[in-house]
């Protein structure tokens, strides 16, 4: 009878086979890479409404304006800031780098009003703007942080896109930030994480039901929102862009999401606990507040992930070499997200270490919503205990 080594060894070994090449492809970036990509231009080119949701970006929000005032985009585009209660200059910096470009009415910054029960913060200011927007008509929304810097042509390759393949919705996940230690060690595996649950080929598959999306930039057809009932229709939802891009692919709408490196954020995560903190703010949510689905998922990622590195110094032969396969097929698929961020390849080798930090800030996650803190953002607690 086999030992139970054997047995773990060889269950990390058919799960890796399954990722590797059952899963959608997640790991082969290139494939999804928006910045290698051709686009052909549309004859006519639609009107975009950019809305921002600010709340206390003033480290960022200048940039953050100056970039979408730069866009080389030859239809007609306007941007709308919304003022999420700021407790800093956010509204004044905005104002300011418009002033600065030296555009006349290309940006409107609006106060949002008071928050109201049943909504999160973030999508009560997509809210306000999508409501002032209206005087506008535009064919397309296009929802972006307050803390991404896009390149000139992000709009244009954009619309481009979802004219050419007639998408309802198409996003683009930003650059992370990953210069610190932390940072390198735990930001690329965070993409990693992302794409092997929302593989974006089974996105962009209308047959499949996997839908995602990446919050930080997403372009939405007018149209696509009024048949989901607009925003309102996923208003309670922490984890809003994948909600929104469920809601679009479940009404018939077609769904994208790519990379890119063009488009940046400026957020910082220096430190362990500023990104067990980001992990921290939807990971419970993830797992829809199910204690024995946490179980589970922490179980599954040490086995996943721990467990080859553990047994490949076993004693037993047969052991490490099952270990070792399971090992080299991990570090393999996560080659390329490494790249991606350019980063030395000896980073692959440590997405074990990523995995048990992950599974720890999922635990976190779990005891802040216990405690009743839960999704933390921006000092508003959007996952309540109490639903």
């Amino acid at each position: 009878m086999p030992s139970l080594a054997v047995i773990l060894a060889s269950f990390s070994l058919l799960i890796w086979i399954a990722l590797t090449f059952f899963r959608g492809a997640f790991w082969q970036l290139n494939a999804f890479d928006d910045d290698v990509a051709l686009h052909a231009a549309p004859r006519n080119w639609p009107r975009i409404a950019v809305i921002v949701a600010a709340r206390n970006e003033a480290e960022s929000i200048a940039h953050a304006v100056e970039s979408l005032i730069a866009q080389e985009y030859k239809g007609e585009f306007h941007i709308i800031i919304v003022d999420d209660h700021s407790e800093d200059a956010t509204a004044d910096l905005a104002r300011r780098a418009e002033a600065a470009s030296g555009t006349v009415g290309r940006v409107t910054i609006l106060h949002a009003a008071p928050l109201e029960l049943g909504w999160t913060g973030k999508l009560w200011a997509l809210q306000q703007g999508i409501s002032k927007a209206a005087s506008f008509s535009p064919d397309y929304f296009w929802f972006t942080d307050a803390d991404i810097v896009h390149s000139p042509d992000t709009a244009r390759r954009l619309v481009a896109r979802a004219e050419s393949q007639r998408l309802e919705l198409a996003s683009l996940m930003v650059l992370l930030r990953a210069k610190t230690f932390s940072e390198r060690l735990l930001v690329p595996p965070f993409l990693y994480f992302l794409l092997k649950l929302y593989p974006p080929n089974w996105i962009a598959d209308p047959k499949s039901r996997t839908a995602g999306a990446a919050g930080g930039c997403i372009l939405l057809r007018k149209d696509a929102l009024e048949r989901i009932g607009g925003i309102s229709a996923i208003r309670r939802e922490v984890i809003d862009d994948c909600a929104l891009a469920r809601a679009v692919k479940r009404t018939g709408g077609s769904v994208w999401m790519g990379l890119t490196r063009k488009s940046v954020s400026l957020r910082a995560c220096a430190t362990f606990r500023e990104i067990c903190d980001m992990i921290a703010r939807t990971a419970f949510t993830q797992l829809e507040y199910s204690a024995p689905l946490l179980f589970g998922t922490v179980a599954g990622m040490l086995l996943t992930y721990l467990v080859p590195v553990v047994l490949a110094f076993h004693s037993q032969p047969i052991v490490w070499r099952i270990s070792l396969a399971a090992w080299a097929l991990m570090t393999v698929s996560y080659l390329p997200t490494v790249r991606f961020y350019r980063l030395s390849p000896l980073w692959a080798l440590c997405l074990p270490i990523a995995a048990v930090f992950y599974s720890y800030s999922t635990c976190v996650s779990a005891a802040r919503y216990w405690l009743g803190r839960g999704g933390q953002w921006k000092g508003r607690a959007q996952a309540p205990a109490k639903q």
